[in-house]
């Protein structure tokens, strides 16, 4: 799903051209359209630029790498050979956008929500001369399920959020599925995700920590504890969010940091950037996932119901789209930012 998704967004992008479609070897010799026939899962057709173009096999990483000037990946693979091959295509020259979560916690390789922390790009630099290339590298983007309350998170920063829990409930097209494929959701909430509450409580940290001499150190605060819930609904991530501040805020700074927040895409008027990051939702039954997922064309996050709380400092609720923010979509963005930077150019 994450693939067609990048398929659907790279259609008439301003800045990039699809060129070659890889995936397994069973999928290779084929064209896109008869590849993903009876799979198409969203709701736009299959983008006539693209049906055409003949599959390549992934694991040719020379030959599929000599026809693109960089790479998006998302893949079903084990960790092990998606680390390998992601490394494989970056030892050619070419960059990675890595959807995956298999080098997020590579001490090198930048984990990056752009409107966050774009500084981590820096690394790239130590990860390139690890593997002994001039060009290439991989950046990673995070876990879908944090999109939805670390931006809010973000912006208050400097009031030191000391204590979070959050607890969110996430759609089906997290799991790649629709209703289709897994009538079982239907009237139901499943409330375990395998490896995701591990995921939501310490990649915030990786992505608030610092670049040192060459890797990303994580942050020691603010201390996260989450439960991830599988609910039915399509796609869009909701969070609820309970924190404690070292320098408590008022509601109306909180509001007014949400309001103002700008990140490096804001100010480089990226293609795939929202205008306004954070929206806040004044009525007290919004954000609703059908309604407000797709705000700033699903690349927006949302929150709402901001108020104080008997055993926290502050609660609100966060809202995100998953396959858009929360995975392709952010991959596009990041790699946006790289070309703006610099880190990604022709061949």
């Amino acid at each position: 799903m994450v693939g067609q998704r990048f398929v659907q967004l790279l259609d008439q992008h301003p800045w990039f051209e699809v060129t070659a479609i890889a995936a397994s070897a069973g999928s290779a010799g084929k064209t896109y359209v008869e590849s993903v026939q009876n799979r198409w899962k969203l709701d736009t057709p299959i983008p006539e630029a693209v049906k055409n173009i003949v599959v390549q096999d992934a694991s040719k990483v020379e030959e599929v790498a000599a026809g693109v000037d960089f790479v998006f990946c998302a893949v079903d693979m084990p960790k092990k050979e998606i680390q390998a091959l992601e490394e494989a295509y970056a030892k050619t020259g070419t960059p990675v956008v890595s959807n995956n979560s298999a080098h997020r916690w590579t001490a090198d390789v930048p984990m990056v929500i752009p409107e966050i922390n774009p500084e981590h790009l820096e690394v790239i630099e130590a990860q390139r001369k690890r593997l002994g290339t001039t060009t290439g590298f991989i950046a990673v983007k995070p876990n879908c399920s944090i999109q939805s309350y670390v931006p809010a998170l973000h912006a208050l920063r400097d009031f030191k959020p000391t204590t979070v829990v959050a607890s969110t409930y996430q759609a089906i097209s997290g799991a790649g599925k629709n209703f289709t494929d897994w009538p079982d959701m239907l009237d139901n909430v499943i409330p375990y995700i395998g490896g995701e509450e591990e995921k939501s409580e310490q990649e915030p940290l990786r992505i608030w920590g610092s670049v040192e001499n060459g890797e990303v150190v994580k942050a020691s605060a603010p201390l996260i504890t989450t439960q991830c819930i599988r609910v039915p609904v399509t796609d869009g991530h909701l969070a609820t969010v309970f924190v404690n501040f070292e320098n408590k805020p008022s509601k109306e700074e909180i509001l007014a940091r949400w309001s103002e927040y700008k990140g490096r895409p804001q100010e480089l008027g990226l293609p795939s950037a929202p205008k306004q990051f954070i929206t806040y939702f004044e009525e007290e039954n919004r954000p609703q996932t059908k309604l407000d997922r797709d705000i700033e064309k699903g690349m927006g996050v949302s929150a709402g119901r901001l108020r104080e709380d008997s055993l926290y400092d502050f609660k609100f609720v966060g809202l995100s789209h998953n396959t858009l923010r929360g995975a392709a979509g952010g991959a596009v963005l990041i790699a946006e930012l790289l070309k703006a930077e610099g880190y990604i150019q022709p061949k």
